[in-house]
């Protein structure tokens, strides 16, 4: 049935691709999966198009020109999405530090409990991370602590990038108008979601660090959110968020 895809971002991800989207493939409930590629130059693209004369009906993939990053990729996915039937749309990392078996509880939040969008929580039940040194913990935790200050947003892991959309928020949301491309997105699409009164539910999840490939994180992502946060929450004065 073709009700649920998980957007996968990936750069130089050869060594994870073909297990996540297999993986996301034998769950109970039926996903399909849209890769949304910046041009690998380690094959990644190719790895997907072979694994597509399995998959035909399931896998997508969609090459873009560079490394555009994350945030376009997402917007990306979700144009691709809302073109199609799909009813409710995920994002997930194809490393697994999100464990894909969270899939069905982030599905079943949105389709049997009613919420309009569901987060993967790393904190809502203390601090479920794996394998991360403390200072990005640290860092990882009390940047949520600033951004709840901030924004008055109730989440819990607001930089967190393991979500489930339903299709009315991502039409609801102005896509075009999205402007950040690392954890300041994922701040600006909770934010979002919360100043349209949405209902949004925390789902805990444990998180692991990659243990193959290699990290995208950058100082540059960082300073996005610091700076992006009190960029939201100003425009945030001056909309309207009606539907």
């Amino acid at each position: 049935m073709k009700e649920n895809l998980v957007i996968i971002p990936t750069y130089n991800e050869k060594e994870n691709i073909e297990a996540i989207i297999l993986k996301v493939f034998s769950l109970p409930v039926s996903f399909h999966v849209l890769i949304v590629d910046d041009g690998s130059p380690d094959g990644t693209a190719d790895i997907v198009k072979n694994l597509q004369q399995r998959y035909s009906e399931e896998l997508h993939l969609e090459e873009r020109a560079g490394k555009l990053g994350l945030g376009t990729a997402y917007i990306h996915g979700f144009k691709w999405a809302l073109a199609r039937s799909y009813q409710f749309v995920f994002e997930m990392d194809a490393d697994f530090s999100h464990n894909p078996d969270d899939l069905v509880r982030l599905y079943n939040s949105c389709k049997i409990d009613g919420n309009d969008m569901s987060i993967g929580s790393r904190y809502i039940s203390g601090v479920n991370v794996v394998n991360w040194p403390i200072g990005r913990v640290l860092m990882s935790y009390f940047a949520g602590v600033y951004v709840r200050f901030l924004t008055r947003m109730p989440f819990m892991d607001p930089t967190g990038g393991f979500v489930c959309y339903t299709r009315k928020v991502l039409e609801t949301i102005p896509l075009d108008k999205i402007t950040f491309v690392g954890y300041a997105f994922q701040i600006e699409m909770k934010f979002n979601a919360y100043l349209y009164k949405f209902k949004v539910h925390e789902v805990p999840i444990i998180f692991t660090d990659r243990t193959k490939g290699t990290s995208k994180m950058s100082s540059g992502i960082f300073k996005e959110a610091i700076f992006g946060v009190v960029i939201m929450k100003i425009w945030s004065w001056f909309k309207k968020f009606e539907r």
